[in-house]
């Protein structure tokens, strides 16, 4: 059965740029509902899987309902390890290299990555991803589409549904994006997803 994880630091530890009402609703309302939701299906077809990444491959063409919950887990997973306390600032150096390598600079990645969250219509997320090539760029997925369903390796992703930002934001998606990637990014994070 799919688990619900702990989320790894205090519900108060992002804020001001994530609220602790924003944690609390995001993670204990909203996360917790992809999980039973997708346990649910799980269990009542009888599904088996060897592990979470398999199953969001697996239901993509097959089971949207079981898609959409098991991506949102996967995603979201993801997330909570993609930001921390005192986030954004320094970029571990050989990530660093890549970024400006393929993007042309931090700040170009940045806009791009802003860009592609504030124009996700409706809700999504927008990703740094590696493609098969080793390259990076900057994707946007609908709903709870991913990029591993795309052949892609996601090395950063920030969700852009209403939930995820409308308590602190209200309807400034923008301002969200620019506290995530300037605040709230764990770099650390993303160099281990880049290095593996």
């Amino acid at each position: 059965m799919l688990n619900l994880p702990e989320l790894p630091y205090a519900y108060d530890s992002l804020a001001p740029y994530m609220s602790k009402e924003t944690l609390e609703f995001h993670h204990d309302k909203h996360h917790n509902t992809y999980v039973v939701n997708a346990n649910k299906i799980i269990e009542d077809n009888n599904i088996n899987y060897d592990n979470l990444e398999s199953l969001v491959k697996n239901s993509h063409s097959s089971n949207q309902g079981l898609f959409n919950n098991a991506a949102q887990h996967w995603n979201h997973i993801e997330f909570w390890q993609w930001m921390k306390p005192n986030g954004g600032g320094n970029i571990p150096s050989e990530l660093e290299s890549k970024i400006v390598e393929d993007f042309g600079s931090f700040d170009k990645f940045r806009a791009d990555f802003i860009a592609a969250g504030a124009t996700q219509f409706g809700s999504g997320w927008c990703w740094l991803v590696k493609g098969a090539d080793g390259k990076l760029s900057v994707t946007k997925t609908p709903n709870g589409e991913n990029p591993i369903v795309h052949g892609q390796k996601a090395l950063l992703g920030c969700d852009v549904w209403e939930h995820s930002y409308y308590i602190d934001y209200r309807n400034a998606r923008p301002k969200y994006l620019e506290a995530f990637i300037d605040n709230l990014v764990n770099w650390e994070r993303v160099a281990e997803l880049f290095g593996s």
